[in-house]
């Protein structure tokens, strides 16, 4: 059997995981979860709507978060990215599209986190040209720090958290480490 090699991003995100900080454990998400969920079921239930998952981050939180709703609705997706494997943003790349026509629907855009917000900033502007009856949005964490575009918060939130770089629950570091049911916060000396 031959030896398999790792890339140097695979040996970094163990060590990154390693010597992270737990911000929010299983049981607090499951119970943010929970809470999200109450309220999304308030204001979408009877409306037919479209719940929309920004992939490849909100994958966790939209399945965590539509499999605690009791009501009927559609579920589609769509893929935007900044980061393309690195750990700050670059320039907005669409790869797809919703398939769903999203004209005089309730849409429900989900995603891991709000940071600074132009993707979810450009994919509300993208869902608006469809002409819905309504968008909302759920994320499941919001940094706090004072550049975030101007008049754009989350609908629905899980958790606001500091300023630092998180994995887990839908987050990766560099492609990695996305499966964990927790958000961490990566140490100083790997946020570069």
């Amino acid at each position: 059997m031959s030896e398999v090699e790792h890339p140097e991003r695979y040996i970094e995100a163990g060590e990154v995981y390693a010597s992270a900080d737990v911000l929010i454990d299983e049981q607090q998400l499951d119970a943010g979860y929970d809470r999200m969920a109450a309220q999304i079921s308030a204001q979408f239930r009877g409306l037919n709507p479209v719940m929309i998952c920004i992939m490849t981050g909100g994958l966790y939180t939209t399945a965590e978060l539509t499999k605690r709703l009791d009501f009927p609705f559609e579920l589609d997706y769509l893929h935007v990215t900044r980061y393309a494997g690195d750990i700050r943003g670059g320039d907005l790349v669409w790869k797809v599209s919703p398939s769903i026509d999203l004209g005089g629907r309730h849409v429900l855009v989900i995603d891991d986190i709000l940071d600074e917000g132009a993707t979810l900033g450009a994919t509300i502007d993208a869902i608006h040209a469809q002409q819905p009856a309504s968008v909302r949005t759920a994320m499941l964490l919001q940094k706090m720090h004072d550049r975030l575009v101007a008049e754009l918060e989350a609908d629905f939130l899980g958790f606001e958290i500091p300023d630092r770089y998180v994995f887990g629950a839908g987050l990766d570091y560099k492609g990695y480490l996305r499966q964990f049911p927790a958000v961490y916060a990566i140490a100083e000396a790997y946020d570069a």
